[in-house]
């Protein structure tokens, strides 16, 4: 008697199964990787020598991209292989959920798997719309779905464990073998399961029977090898609908990258650097809208959106860019004079990331690889150096690993931002630590250095190590004449989120300070405010290359920028058409920008 063996599920499933958990398996770790470096983020922890810190960007947009090809395979597999009634949610396999035992948890696995479709497809959409840059409750419903999913996970392995015990989990990766029963000559009715007994099966196709109204279906699903279901032709097409789909993305994608085209202009046109974009030059430059997400503040949106505008007269390039900012912010690490003495008024600057009392700031940054940059300068996680310290916020360090550079120019508004100067910066190779940085009483800054040259401006207080600002300060210089500078600062309102007076000026030059003095100390009366920084000297070198000019008015920052096309400096980057641009935008915060994931590539006319 010849023995048939039928399985309870086929290698096609467990194949798109298994790459379904590979996939967001990978997801889960980038994600959880990014979404820990936020403010109020989930904690790393002991999950920090877990999940990745490189490449994290790339990994979390190709998982979903993955993912996006799986759930095309999976249900073009299901349909042409007639596998659907594993996972219809009938009324009868519904009416399981009020009755006993393995009925019940059948039942109930076939709505999580429903909730689970309806999970991946909300991460799929809130997953796209973050990588083309669109953030606020689009991030919030992103990671509250990153969390139902691994509840999902739970969930999943607990109902077939009911269902079956370690047996029924064991079909997750492989066939399992029914009962044997007899090979019959002629074929017979097949019966409909007991409502909720369907449930019970994780991956159970019912062969399709000889007598099947639809010969197309039936001669398609099974062919066999070592007894055991594979059903080639809907596995074939399923992949292949699911390689399309991802390539069409893909496709997409790259068609839809903004495009910089930077109009030529004679040198007579060149516009005005003051902050107005009433240049005639302006007017007749495109214009690239770029959305940025996820930064600190923006009246508590973490948004902000980027207009780009730039011209060029063959030498010099002027770039414009417009930004959201619901705050003037000039209030940069200011000193407040108490009974004990001066006091830094900062929240968390001791560990480099302050985001109440800072400047606002602005930041371009230029490569000529349009991969996903981030992945190129930004490595997250405690000590994502071996051998070298790590940063204070233990949040990761900017350094490039094949030697190259990623030219950097940095907008800070009290800083010089409002006297001319956007600051020159790189990211390249990582720096060999200095003896204060292993010691750990200075910042160890990895690849981020400042070109060759020197900047007029520096703190108004000496550095301290994390912790040290817990104690009273002694300022570098007090103001000669106390009351003209509160008068230059205009109405002091200490509340990190209300906006400065236009025209105010929160730092010191040398002609209206001296040297800390005790005497000069004593004229000020406690609950005196003074600038924590000191403008002194001028900007030298490569590193005032870029020249510059703001203005804040109706909740917008304006910033016009002037540099030479190719400075021929190696830390900088020259503007031409193969070179790509991000920006990013600081509301009153040190280190918590906005960000965008696709680059906009530069033309020139």
């Amino acid at each position: 008697m010849h023995r048939n063996v039928i399985r309870k599920t086929d290698y096609g499933t467990i194949i798109l199964h298994w790459s379904w958990v590979i996939a967001l398996s990978v997801s889960i770790a980038t994600g959880w990787r990014i979404a820990a470096d936020a403010l109020d983020g989930p904690p790393g922890g002991w999950l920090d020598l877990l999940i990745p810190g490189a490449f994290i960007w790339r990994g979390h947009v190709l998982a979903g991209l993955t993912l996006f090809a799986c759930a095309i395979a999976y249900s073009v597999y299901i349909a042409r292989a007639a596998l659907f009634r594993r996972i219809r949610p009938d009324r009868a396999r519904l009416a399981g959920l009020f009755r006993r035992g393995q009925t019940r948890w059948g039942a109930l696995n076939v709505v999580l798997y429903w909730l689970f479709f309806l999970l991946l497809a909300v991460q799929l959409v809130t997953g796209f719309l973050l990588y083309a840059g669109y953030g606020g409750r689009v991030v919030q419903i992103h990671r509250l779905g990153m969390w139902l999913i691994l509840s999902y996970a739970a969930l999943h392995v607990v109902a077939h464990w009911r269902l079956g015990g370690t047996s029924q989990l064991l079909r997750i990766f492989r066939p399992s073998r029914l009962t044997p029963t007899p090979k019959v000559a002629a074929p017979s009715p097949v019966m409909r399961p007991r409502h909720g007994a369907e449930a019970t099966r994780m991956h159970r196709p019912q062969p399709a029977p000889r007598h099947d109204a639809r010969p197309h279906i039936a001669a398609r699903v099974t062919h066999r090898r070592d007894n055991a279901t594979l059903k080639v032709n809907p596995l074939t097409v399923a992949v292949a609908a699911g390689l399309v789909a991802a390539a069409m993305i893909a496709s997409v994608d790259r068609a839809a990258q903004d495009v910089l085209v930077i109009r030529k202009i004679a040198k007579t046109g060149a516009p005005v650097l003051d902050g107005d974009m009433s240049d005639a030059a302006w007017r007749k430059a495109q214009r690239v809208i770029v959305p940025t997400q996820q930064g600190a503040n923006f009246g508590g949106t973490g948004t902000s959106v980027v207009e780009i505008r730039a011209v060029h007269d063959g030498e010099t390039a002027y770039l414009a860019f417009t930004w959201e900012d619901p705050t003037r912010s000039l209030k940069h690490l200011p000193l407040i004079k108490q009974a004990d003495g001066w006091r830094l008024l900062n929240d968390r600057y001791d560990i480099e990331d302050e985001n109440s009392y800072y400047e606002d700031k602005f930041s371009v940054m230029l490569s000529t690889n349009a991969g996903f940059v981030g992945d190129r300068v930004l490595h997250l996680g405690q000590a994502p150096l071996a051998g070298k310290p790590q940063a204070f916020s233990g949040r990761g360090l900017h350094y490039t690993a094949d030697g190259s550079y990623v030219d950097v120019w940095h907008w800070k508004a009290s800083r010089g931002g409002l006297l001319g100067y956007c600051d020159n910066n790189y990211f390249g190779p990582p720096a060999e630590a200095k003896k204060d940085e292993i010691e750990g009483r200075s910042r160890y800054k990895a690849g981020y250095g400042t070109d060759p040259g020197k900047a007029f401006y520096a703190n108004n207080f000496d550095q301290r190590p994390p912790g040290g600002y817990e104690t009273p300060i002694q300022p570098k210089r007090l103001p000669k004449d106390w009351e003209k500078t509160r008068n230059a600062m205009g109405p002091i309102d200490l509340d990190a989120n209300q906006s400065e007076v236009d025209g105010a000026r929160w730092w010191l030059t040398d002609d209206e300070s001296v040297p800390y003095a005790r005497e000069q100390d004593q004229r000020f009366p406690v609950g005196a405010v003074i600038p924590g920084v000191l403008i002194s000297g001028t900007y030298s070198g490569e590193r005032a290359y870029v020249r510059c000019a703001a203005r804040w008015a109706a909740g917008r920052w304006t910033l016009e920028v002037a540099r030479r096309l190719d400075t021929g400096s190696k830390y900088d980057v020259p503007i031409a058409g193969n070179t790509f641009m991000w920006v990013a935008a600081f509301d009153h915060s040190q280190t918590r920008h906005t960000r965008h994931m696709r680059p906009v590539q530069l033309d020139i006319e």
